[in-house]
């Protein structure tokens, strides 16, 4: 079951792409900032188009007044890079893979929260929908009352994939960095005679000495001596 978002949550924006690691949930209109930018994107090849003008009265009962609504055609990421919109929703009613992976491929360098709202409830369409980057895939869901608790969701979502991508690629750079540093001594331990405590002591004194972090003294100690 959904959980509630408390109505603070409501009042930050949501992370900057280079970021990550602050992400934040949507405001419909925050004292003293903008108003949160949203863009509703059309299938234009359903040929039962889903009601846009539900999901825009959804959000207006919310709050939200700073919407535009495009098509997913070739002109979505001119549409995108020149409105930056804080959050995308699409309306498929088919969940069409094309219209799907365009609007995630035109976001892939700036991450923001993805709902898609439709009528397709396969399991494989579901699956590839959410590995290309939506963030919430909602099937027979498209009512004005429920437009609001379905964006809560999906900014608590969002954060806690982009607080978990963070987490990973620090994780990543702490495991390079580490190795770095074992190749470091291995080359003391080995040109030099060192033994492992002596090489360790010697990168740190360097690093310390040059007020430089130990992984950079361990890359000018691999590129001096490899």
């Amino acid at each position: 079951m959904a959980r509630d978002i408390p109505s603070d949550a409501m009042n930050r924006r949501p992370p900057a792409p280079s970021s990550p690691t602050s992400p934040a949930s949507p405001a419909p209109a925050a004292a003293g900032s903008r108003a949160l930018r949203i863009l509703l994107v059309r299938d234009p090849h359903d040929e039962d188009p889903l009601n846009i003008e539900t999901i825009r009265a959804g959000l207006v009962s919310a709050g939200f007044t700073d919407i535009q609504t495009v098509d997913a055609d070739l002109r979505l990421p001119d549409a995108i890079a020149a409105r930056q919109p804080d959050l995308i929703i699409i309306a498929s009613e088919s969940a069409a893979r094309d219209t799907v992976e365009h609007v995630c491929v035109s976001t892939q360098h700036a991450p923001r929260p993805i709902v898609l709202f439709t009528d397709n409830d396969d399991a494989q369409r579901i699956k590839a929908a959410l590995t290309a980057g939506i963030t919430a895939y909602i099937v027979d869901g498209l009512r004005a009352e429920r437009v609001k608790t379905v964006l809560d969701v999906a900014y608590a979502r969002f954060e806690l994939d982009q607080e978990l991508r963070a987490e990973l690629d620090a994780t990543r750079l702490q495991l390079a960095e580490r190795k770095e540093v074992e190749r470091a001594k291995g080359l003391l331990m080995k040109e030099r005679g060192m033994t492992e405590d002596e090489a360790y002591k010697r990168l740190r004194s360097m690093a310390m000495e040059r007020g430089i972090k130990l992984v950079e003294a361990a890359r000018r100690v691999i590129d001096v001596m490899s």
